[in-house]
């Protein structure tokens, strides 16, 4: 079958003798309608995010329908439109008995630590496809995975409605901050270099942060190590700070800006198993997370995508059929 995969660092091509999906006990098999484009993805990409293996299938981001359903898994959901929840905890070390599934040391990633699923068909665990609420778009859907790491980390923040808070970086992460705390009732702020992703935000109710004044909550979502200065020089007396951008480049800090203003630092790491990603399905038709997408590329056109994706006001996604023209 067809798939999207790196050949070597910076090299993405479509091979058309992808090794087909097969179906375990409790597993579903996912004819794939489309996958979004993440960060991570772009870290694997370009080398700077290690893989088991070359050629490797990319993407995780992923929506479908399920063709095909292994032993022990209900004949009906067949049919069913999905969205693949591509954290696969183990489910029974003590991290995931305690619900912090997202640091469970035995996660499977889709596209990460396992083949991804830009690809014709995936088989996940059942437990992990998702039923899409009724009549919802493919481009809201598509959205759900980054908007359950977004509204986890809003819950995180201990955000509240009215309150004041700085999102640091406009880029899908970003946007979907931005858009899940303005749904709550709260008051975002954005600050990005890019033009194109300010606007984005803007359009979505968040408001161009002045050059100076505190935010008593700040999230920084780039991973760019200058942004973590920006987030703490930005952070009020008694702030949290909710990291979600990831990068293994060393930053500074000022523990004397950390300590004098009794800063709270907090990394948040995707969503715990199940409850965030549920909560997420719940409100992706109230939210339309969809409204970021900005580039949509056919499969054969996946080199391209990641090579624009950088500089698109959105996000980007693919889709294994021909956009409309």
């Amino acid at each position: 079958m067809r798939a999207a995969v790196l050949t070597a660092p910076g090299a993405v091509e479509v091979t058309g003798d992808w090794p087909e999906a097969e179906c375990g006990p409790g597993d579903v098999v996912v004819a794939v309608r489309a996958v979004g484009m993440c960060g991570s993805d772009l870290a694997v990409v370009d080398g700077r995010r290690a893989v088991p293996h070359l050629p490797w299938a990319l993407g995780h981001e992923a929506i479908g329908d399920i063709v095909r359903v292994g032993a022990g898994v209900a004949p009906g959901r067949v049919g069913q439109r999905v969205a693949v929840e591509p954290n696969f905890p183990c489910l029974r070390c003590p991290a995931c008995a305690d619900g912090r599934t997202a640091v469970c040391p035995n996660r499977r990633i889709l596209g990460i630590n396992e083949p991804g699923a830009l690809r014709e068909r995936v088989a996940v665990p059942a437990r992990f496809a998702w039923p899409a609420p009724p009549g919802l778009a493919d481009e809201d859907l598509v959205c759900v995975e980054p908007l359950a790491v977004a509204l986890a980390a809003l819950a995180r923040a201990g955000l509240t409605a009215g309150e004041r808070c700085l999102v640091v970086g406009a880029g899908a992460q970003g946007l979907l901050v931005c858009l899940a705390a303005r749904a709550l009732g709260a008051v975002p702020f954005v600050i990005d270099p890019h033009a194109g992703r300010l606007a984005t935000a803007l359009e979505l109710g968040a408001a161009a942060a002045p050059d100076d004044g505190l935010f008593p909550v700040v999230f920084e979502t780039s991973g760019a190590p200058p942004a973590l200065e920006t987030a703490v020089e930005r952070a009020a007396p008694d702030g949290r700070i909710v990291l979600i951008g990831q990068s293994s480049t060393p930053a500074r800090l000022s523990t004397f800006t950390v300590v004098q203003r009794r800063l709270t630092l907090r990394g948040c790491l995707i969503y715990d198993h199940p409850g965030d990603f549920a909560a997420a399905v719940a409100r992706v038709a109230e939210l339309r997370p969809g409204r970021i997408l900005r580039g949509r590329y056919p499969l054969a056109g996946v080199a391209d995508a990641f090579a624009r994706a950088r500089e698109l006001p959105g996000k980007t996604w693919i889709t294994l059929e021909e956009p409309p023209r």
